[in-house]
């Protein structure tokens, strides 16, 4: 087995494509029930960042098929952690190329300065036994859940919508905030920083409205197409709620839902339903083609479950993270 660092940037189609048949054959063995991936947008996807972080990529390949990928490892590296993905297609798996790749983005992780390093993985999955093996720590645990919108009740969903009480409105906007709505968007995300101090943030948000343009601007240059619904208190002009979500162009008939949130003085008003709800509406119209919707969310969210749970989400599966010292992997991985 060869290791390469790779360019998706400038790697040619073929190599793209080969990348794709590796991910999806991992896919398959370890979530079968989710969608796989297509190769549109997929080079945006490999390679757009926010402004001032940088993503890094090894292969690994099989020296009796040049050319055919069986591994990869990608290293984000963000605000001081380098949050990691590695997959391994089964042919290649209990052969140390999980281990190779790791020790890569280990050792680069090492010389660009970053000590902590973090990954999320499916619960039940292999990778959430080769982690802790590997010295990795696990730090937090959100449920994923599945919306399949072919059993949703849309009368009902319709009537969730619709409750909202005097004294707010709801917006929706698809693709992008309207700039005066910025910053009152961005205060309102700052409740996110109150969520428990042990989750490691590997799906960054952000708190500020320069911040904001550019995540926004960041998911649409990598085919996720992004869908907020906000909550506006109408006596103030502040955003109460909001919920957002993506369709990325990877896998179009699966939506990734992010961030919802209520600010705490508004809590107790049915904002959380009304906004899901509406955006399931809105989805219904924009996204024929989606068939479901996934989401994650911890367990001290209770209210928050309760919705989801009456808009007809199901718990899938455990999602878990894991955070480990970069020299001590270094130097783990190197000494074994």
């Amino acid at each position: 087995m060869r290791l390469r660092e790779w360019d998706p940037r400038t790697a040619p189609q073929a190599e793209l494509e080969s990348w794709l048949r590796a991910y999806n054959d991992a896919l398959s063995a370890d979530l079968p029930d989710d969608p796989p991936w297509g190769i549109d947008r997929l080079r945006d996807y490999l390679t757009v960042t926010m402004p001032g972080e940088r993503r890094l990529t090894w292969l690994a390949e099989d020296d009796a098929s040049p050319g055919e990928v069986r591994g990869y490892g990608r290293m984000l590296m963000m605000s001081g952690l380098g949050v990691l993905e590695l997959y391994v297609a089964p042919p290649a798996r209990r052969r140390g190329v999980g281990k190779a790749l790791l020790a890569a983005m280990a050792d680069r992780a090492v010389v660009e300065g970053f000590t902590a390093l973090g990954i999320e993985v499916g619960g039940g999955t292999a990778a959430a036994e080769f982690y802790p093996a590997q010295g990795f720590s696990h730090v937090y645990t959100e449920t994923r859940s599945i919306l399949d919108l072919s059993t949703v009740e849309w009368p009902h969903v319709a009537e969730m919508a619709a409750g909202v009480v005097h004294g707010y409105r709801i917006e929706y906007y698809p693709g992008d905030l309207p700039d005066d709505l910025l910053a009152a968007y961005a205060e309102a995300k700052q409740v996110r920083r109150h969520d428990p101090e042990s989750d490691l943030d590997l799906r960054p948000s952000s708190y500020d409205a320069e911040r904001l343009r550019s995540s926004l601007r960041c998911l649409q240059a990598r085919g996720l197409k992004p869908y907020i619904v906000v909550a506006v208190h109408e006596r103030t002009a502040t955003v109460a709620g909001l919920t957002e979500l993506v369709v990325p162009a990877q896998h179009p008939t699966r939506a990734d839902q992010y961030d919802t949130t209520i600010v705490p003085e508004h809590n107790g008003y049915g904002l959380a339903r009304a906004i899901k709800a509406r955006m399931l509406l809105e989805l219904r119209t924009a996204e024929s083609q989606l068939r479901d919707v996934q989401t994650w969310h911890a367990a001290e969210r209770e209210q928050l479950q309760q919705v989801n749970k009456e808009l007809g989400f199901r718990p899938d599966r455990e999602w878990r993270e894991y955070e480990v010292d970069a020299r001590d992997l270094a130097a783990r991985l190197h000494a074994g």
